[in-house]
């Protein structure tokens, strides 16, 4: 009973802590930060983050524009003048809409710099986005409203107080929950590398012989672990510090074990047949 009281304590405390950390980053996800204009007459811009690619190096912001009081007809669904929505020069191309014309919704790259990939998963980025309007040749002020669905990567955002223009300084990291599992990924590869180090300490020492289920367990092990490499989130490349602080030496270990464990166990095999002949 203690026993049993312990363990569900343990489980308690961890889907505690579990359900908190969720609640937390699906705080984090579900904030809006506002910046810029608030007249009456101004556009409003709701720019949303799809994807984070950080091996391209740039993210994909989804932009929908709405003019708003003498600004738009049709409830804001249409500019009354040409309407065109300068950007920042991290983002690769701005946004130009038509006279009396319904306002779709447009997916815009922005680029991102600083840090690299292959610090995965401890890497980190930062850009800036950044609109202005003008309306029939005339600056008009900009409201923009900006949230992430990236659920791979956790962005802050700083504003930059502007009348005019509406202008977030972005920064950008692995979420709690990649992090997490990356780490955890990392306790398992080495707890599987000390697995299979113990198993070839006490067939060697015990000569045991060719243990064949030893001996698949080990291989599968092996392979498996590559497989298991792969599950990683966000699909980071070879030699990032994922493989240098556990995966390529859990691979290592457990290929040199395997090895060992052969040579050993096939030694002691043809001593005992030479035993039995003699």
């Amino acid at each position: 009973m203690p026993v049993l009281l312990l363990v569900a304590v343990l489980i308690v405390v961890a889907v505690s802590v579990g359900s908190w950390l969720q609640f937390t980053e699906r705080q984090m996800i579900d904030t809006v930060h506002t910046v810029g204009s608030g007249a009456a007459d101004r556009v409003d811009v709701e720019a949303t983050v799809q994807h984070v690619d950080a091996a391209a190096r740039e993210l994909v912001l989804r932009v929908r524009v709405t003019p708003r009081g003498a600004l738009g007809e049709e409830e804001g669904t249409a500019p009354v003048a040409d309407l065109s929505l300068q950007t920042s020069a991290a983002t690769l191309s701005d946004l130009a809409f038509k006279a009396h014309e319904r306002l779709t919704t447009k997916d815009v790259q922005v680029a991102i710099t600083g840090g690299s990939i292959s610090d995965y998963p401890f890497d980190t980025y930062e850009t800036d986005v950044e609109f202005w309007a003008q309306l029939g040749g005339k600056q008009v002020p900009v409201r923009l409203m900006f949230s992430n669905n990236d659920t791979l990567f956790s962005i802050s955002a700083t504003p930059t107080p502007n009348p005019e223009e509406a202008v977030l300084g972005l920064g950008l990291s692995r979420s709690g929950s990649l992090f997490v599992f990356a780490v955890l990924m990392m306790v398992v590869m080495w707890a599987l590398a000390g697995s299979v180090l113990i198993a070839t300490w006490y067939l060697t020492t015990r000569s045991e012989g060719l243990v064949w289920p030893a001996l698949a367990w080990m291989a599968a092990t092996l392979f498996a672990l590559s497989a298991f490499r792969n599950t990683a989130p966000g699909t980071p490349p070879i030699g990032c510090v994922l493989d240098w602080f556990a995966f390529l030496w859990a691979e290592t270990i457990i290929a040199l074990c395997l090895i060992v464990v052969v040579i050993t166990s096939v030694r002691t095999a043809l001593r005992r047949d030479n035993a039995h002949r003699t």
